[in-house]
């Protein structure tokens, strides 16, 4: 897959003086407010492997937010994306169209849940892809209200700000937002009062009560959800809590917006996270997975909705962009060569048995979950009152760091550790990855 030796190899301080060097150049001329979560400057990456300016290799737990499932550098990602570079970069699909653009919309149309007639729209960020979803949901319904989840994260416009439940680092200090939307509850099962069996069940009906007593079913355009919740701690939705909640906005002719940003192409064993209860969304918006690390975004579904919006009220000079669509071309060639669903199952059984293991060990560990390559653990003060520690998880994530394991944290709370390894990434980095994690819990 890659040139890149896919070892783990440490040689310098972390981060080491090349990356200092950058660092100092970067504080001069970057914004303070675009963070990182690790100083070190990337200089090559493939396969389960960032290298950095210092020659240090890290083991990628992150994929760029699980962005290049099929690795950095993947040969038809780099091979497709070429070859358009060499012809045309850019004309934009409103002014003259191409066919990448086309291959990708009936690429998607066929890989999404769903037997229905569907059509998509190209942008350029999964924010975008979200806030066009709503444009697409207002025309087609002629309502307005949209009905989001706790925990839930959708972007950093202003609209999806507002869809945002994290405060800290995403909203605060950026209002006012939009208006008409409205958060409900989401079956969390490790933080459900009455326990995980119920929380399908009760939060379901919590949330339907809630849309309807407060917002009026009809006023509703719009739900969104994603199957699995990113941001907000790779939270899986307690069973039954999806299908009742699709099977309310059917009812009620709402639009059923599936956010697979993160959670989609493979990422946690199916094309899609919906798949796994059999949930047909009514739009579905995909970014992140899409295009081997290239800009692109979609959203695609039923072809009547997507189609309400009037000619020229969707699009972006970028949408599309055909360097990015032969990327994305590319990205779903190699997840299909290689079965790369298959191997998001594997990686799951390897890590969640080796972290059930360490949950054994380890108290701090109140519980490991998430489905494919989209596992992860919250860590807690007290398994009984199942305090956040946030503390433990800074200091396990730059524990992991300083070996050569690039780990990323999440949550509402900033107590979980997520791992989103590149689904090319080998089974003996995988394991050396886990034992870091371990030697990491126990010296902390």
């Amino acid at each position: 897959m890659t040139a890149l030796p896919q070892e783990r190899r440490v040689v310098t301080a972390i981060p080491g003086p090349k990356s200092q060097e950058l660092q100092a150049r970067r504080t001069a001329a970057v914004a303070a407010g675009v963070g990182s979560v690790l100083p070190v400057f990337t200089a090559r990456a493939g396969g389960g492997i960032v290298e950095d300016v210092d020659g240090n290799r890290f083991i990628d737990f992150g994929s760029g937010i699980a962005v290049t499932s099929v690795g950095a550098s993947a040969e038809a990602v780099v091979r497709r994306a070429a070859a358009q570079l060499a012809d045309f970069t850019h004309t934009c699909f409103m002014v003259t169209p191409y066919e990448g653009y086309v291959e990708v919309a009936e690429a998607l149309a066929e890989l999404t849940p769903g037997d229905h007639a569907k059509k998509s729209a190209l942008f350029n960020s999964g924010a975008e892809a979200v806030e066009n979803a709503v444009k697409i949901a207002r025309a087609y319904t002629k309502r307005q209200a949209v009905v989001v989840f706790d925990h839930g994260y959708h972007g950093r416009t202003n609209l999806t700000m507002a869809l945002t439940s994290k405060n800290m680092p995403y909203k605060n200090g950026f209002g006012p937002f939009a208006p008409e939307v409205y958060r409900v509850p989401v079956a969390y099962g490790y933080r459900w009062p009455t326990g995980a069996e119920n929380a399908g069940a009760e939060a379901s009906a919590q949330a339907i009560d809630m849309i309807n007593k407060q917002i009026g079913a009809d006023n509703v355009a719009a739900i969104i959800i994603e199957p699995v919740l990113g941001e907000g701690g790779f939270i899986e939705p307690a069973k039954g809590f999806l299908p009742a909640l699709s099977a309310f906005a059917k009812a009620n002719g709402i639009v059923f917006v599936a956010d697979e940003i993160q959670s989609g192409f493979c990422r946690t064993g199916q094309w899609f996270a919906c798949e796994d209860e059999g949930v047909v969304p009514d739009l579905i918006t995909t970014a992140k997975g899409i295009a081997g690390g290239l800009p692109l975004a979609a959203v695609t579904g039923r072809a009547e909705i997507m189609d309400a919006a009037h000619a020229g009220g969707l699009g972006g000079t970028y949408g599309g962009n055909p360097v990015a669509c032969a990327g994305a071309l590319g990205s779903i060639e190699t997840m299909k060569e290689l079965d790369l669903n298959a191997k998001a199952k594997n990686i799951e059984a390897v890590m969640k048995a080796r972290l059930g293991a360490m949950a054994e060990k380890f108290d701090i560990i109140g519980d490991v979950r998430g489905r494919g390559a989209m596992i992860a653990i919250e860590l807690v003060k007290d398994r009984t009152t199942k305090e956040p520690n946030p503390e433990a998880t800074a200091a396990l994530a730059k524990a992991c760091h300083q070996e050569g394991l690039l780990v990323l944290t999440c949550g509402t709370y900033g107590n979980v550790l997520r791992f989103l390894p590149p689904l090319v990434i080998g089974d003996d980095l995988l394991t050396e990855g886990l034992d870091i994690i371990e030697q990491a819990f126990a010296r902390i």
